[in-house]
């Protein structure tokens, strides 16, 4: 792939080929931005994945750095005063189950009370392709409607691996405090080493790397337990 001449410059003010630790990898990161927007800074672990396993999970970060989420919570009538008070923007049953039906999409996240799932599965083709679909594994199937609002509210995210076995996950931007950024990596990555598969190997992790949007990736010396 042709990089631009901006992102030539950037590889030249760091070593490529070189591993650092992690606050000397989110420095470079910041320090050779160059797009004219406030970048996303994103994490990429690549992992020793056997066709068996899989890891999916949610991490609360501990800076947020996105926008309010809107949550829709699907539930019966009784229960769409509480999804309100918590937090939620949307709440409902077959009033939103028809809404999403007819293309309706104005929300950041769904959540679902057990009892809606059999008529919110129905929305599989709709939800399941932009990642929208309640799921117990993400917290986002739960008869506790204030928990799983107030968590998502904090900045509950979901990670997954894709099918290469990486996980990408946007973790700060490039204007937060470097030590914030850190901070949101290293609790994403205690929780991932705790969601592992119980038969992982000791070089589950093959590799870490941090970027910008548009920036180029600087490698990070990760040890499992740091």
């Amino acid at each position: 792939m042709a990089h631009g001449k901006k992102y030539r410059e950037a590889l030249k003010k760091y070593d490529p080929e070189q591993s650092y630790d992690l606050q000397k990898a989110v420095d470079i990161v910041k320090n050779v931005k160059f797009a004219g927007f406030d970048e996303t800074v994103e994490v990429h672990v690549s992992l020793k994945l056997s066709k068996s396993q899989s890891v999916r999970d949610t991490v609360v970060l501990p800076h947020q750095f996105r926008g309010e989420k809107r949550i829709l919570v699907f539930c019966k009538e009784d229960r769409v005063k509480e999804a309100l008070d918590a937090g939620a923007a949307y709440a409902g049953g077959d009033e939103y189950i028809e809404k999403v039906k007819g293309g309706w999409l104005d929300f950041d996240v769904a959540v679902a009370t057990p009892d809606m799932m059999k008529d919110v599965g129905r929305l599989g083709m709709v939800l399941g392709r932009r990642g929208l679909m309640p799921n117990p594994k993400t917290g986002t199937v739960s008869a506790d409607i204030r928990g799983a609002v107030n968590e998502l509210k904090k900045g509950r995210v979901e990670f997954r691996a894709d099918k290469t076995g990486v996980i990408h996950l946007a973790v700060g931007k490039v204007s937060m405090d470097s030590e914030k950024i850190v901070e949101n990596i290293s609790t994403f990555l205690g929780e991932m080493m705790r969601k592992k598969p119980q038969d992982a190997k000791a070089d589950f992790v093959r590799s870490v790397s941090v970027n910008s949007t548009m920036g180029p990736g600087v490698w990070v010396s990760y040890r499992a337990g740091e």
